[in-house]
């Protein structure tokens, strides 16, 4: 989480000055925009414009969209296998760099779900040898800056933020959380009554229910990919157990850094060799072995009852693949096809027959393990059959009725033209960059897609939907109240799964 709280003097001068910048600037496009508009109001022929009908949206013409190039960039090795991108940005004041550490909460032990989150977590809120979490806090706050990190399902990551003028004193303490965390007793403790305070509450939300039981269902409930934090495995975490795991995954030759901003490359470079230089490699690590991927449950109807709610909550669907498919911007093109406004599913199950709040279906792969195919949405209690029913067929139907040139147009304009967004600023850039690296991706995969996407055609979305889509298969999964839904759920399927979902561990409610 960022901090934005500025003090001292120094920031606030900055701040101030900047501010008049805005403010000048702004009043020079005020002027420039009045005197357009004087021309404008001098040149223009006013009944030619009143005898000119307006177009319908769907008529304009646009320009095609402008290629799309990387920024320059750099990329080196130190001789402690660190590899490390740079990528200068002089538009603004400002550096931010990240870490990615070949790690993730998918690598804990079972008996200890929560450990990498907390390992991540107390890196930085525990301080280091030199610094104090407290003194940490202080120095970055005095700056604007800030210092993060954590670990996810499938990857660790450290990053910070800067004025380009205390770059060298941020980078230093940026380094020290990397390489000399204290893992402070009290901090973790904080982690754990937090993480604890999660599972009290993680039964309020009826769409956080569905996601995480569907995750499950389809991956199983001891799998990497579905597992659950519990009040058990919370407290078998220990400080030991996190200065353990950070000195399995947190070594530079496991390492990827990337800084994107204001700074001179040569002068980055010196600085990333003080830094990091001298941190030993570790010759021992290798590549971490992934989990296993299989289908817990290959169809059924399961059912998480939740007597308070007035609507339903649905997910359908089953294991999925991976970006590296030969098939994934054909599969991305269907979902344009399933998606969005425009899209069957909102045109016949929302707005046709009347069903649903929200719906939604796509494929939705992952770099390394195989993703899902999932569908679903929200309705009332009284149509959630109908619902499941009218999803079914979309499914059934896509991949025997061939998508229409306008709605493979529709779905292909859609997709190639959000490809810009994938290149906002140089930041996002880097950052796609790096993990495409981090998951051994070639650089240039997103213009493979991009190229693969506009190759498209309605025969290559009837084959991948025949070819990856099962509804023989699909499991099925609904939240909600089970006297108001009517028809029952057993005209889906003879047999309905309850799951239970009550908190292991958790104080029984008394009842007066």
């Amino acid at each position: 989480m960022q901090r934005y709280k500025v003090k001292g003097k120094r920031q606030i001068t900055f701040k101030i000055q900047n501010l008049k910048f805005k403010i000048q600037n702004g009043k020079r496009l005020i002027y420039a925009l009045v005197s357009v508009f004087a021309c404008l109001l001098l040149t223009c022929n006013f009944s030619l414009a009143a005898t000119t009908q307006a177009k319908h949206y769907t008529e304009l013409q646009l320009p095609p969209l402008p290629e799309i190039k990387l920024p320059k960039y750099e990329r080196f090795v130190l001789q402690n296998g660190l590899v490390v991108y740079l990528m200068e940005d002089h538009e603004l004041p400002l550096v931010n760099g990240t870490a990615f550490v070949r790690t993730g909460n998918r690598l804990e032990p079972q008996q200890k779900v929560g450990l990498a989150g907390f390992t991540g977590a107390v890196m930085r809120t525990g301080g280091t040898k030199k610094h104090s979490a407290d003194e940490l806090n202080e120095i970055l706050e005095q700056r604007a800056a800030s210092v993060e990190s954590s670990i996810s399902e499938a990857s660790g990551s450290a990053s910070f933020d800067a004025l380009s003028e205390d770059l060298e004193t941020v980078f230093g303490l940026f380094a020290e959380v990397l390489r000399s965390p204290v893992f402070a007793q009290e901090k973790l403790d904080l982690a754990k009554t937090q993480a604890k305070g999660g599972i009290a509450r993680r039964n309020d939300d009826p769409d956080s229910i569905a996601s995480r039981e569907f995750k499950k269902l389809i991956y199983g409930k001891n799998s990497p990919y579905a597992r659950t934090i519990e009040y058990a495995t919370v407290n078998q975490v220990e400080r030991e157990d996190l200065l353990n795991f950070y000195q399995q995954y947190f070594h530079p030759n496991n390492m990827i850094l990337g800084i994107v901003g204001d700074f001179e490359s040569k002068k980055m470079r010196s600085l990333i060799q003080a830094k990091f230089g001298d941190w030993n490699r570790n010759p021992g690590i290798a590549k971490p072995k992934l989990p296993n991927v299989s289908p817990a449950n290959t169809g059924g109807v399961f059912f998480v009852n939740q007597p308070q709610l007035t609507q339903s909550s649905v997910l359908i669907g089953h294991l999925g693949g991976r970006f590296d498919s030969p098939d994934y911007a054909a599969l991305d093109v269907l979902n344009g096809v399933l998606n969005g406004f425009g899209g069957r599913l909102f045109n016949e199950v929302r707005s046709r027959q009347g069903l649903a709040y929200s719906v939604y279906g796509q494929w939705s792969p992952r770099f390394d393990y195989p993703g899902m195919f999932i569908a679903g949405g929200q309705t009332r209690s009284d149509a959630t059959v109908q619902f499941v029913k009218a999803l079914q067929n979309e499914i059934k139907r896509i991949q025997t009725q061939r998508v229409t040139a306008k709605e493979l147009a529709f779905a292909k304009e859609s997709t190639l033209n959000s490809f810009v967004f994938n290149f906002q600023d140089p930041s996002q850039t880097l950052s796609r960059l790096m993990r495409y690296e981090y998951y051994g991706y070639p650089a240039d995969f997103l213009f493979r897609y991009q190229k693969a996407v506009a190759a498209t055609t309605a025969a290559d979305v009837q084959r991948v939907a025949r070819e990856y889509l099962k509804p023989e298969k699909i499991v099925t999964l609904v939240v909600g109240n089970q006297t108001a839904i009517q028809p029952p759920l057993t005209k889906l399927a003879a047999q309905v799964t309850p799951i239970d979902i009550t908190i292991p561990g958790s104080q029984p409610q008394v009842k007066n």
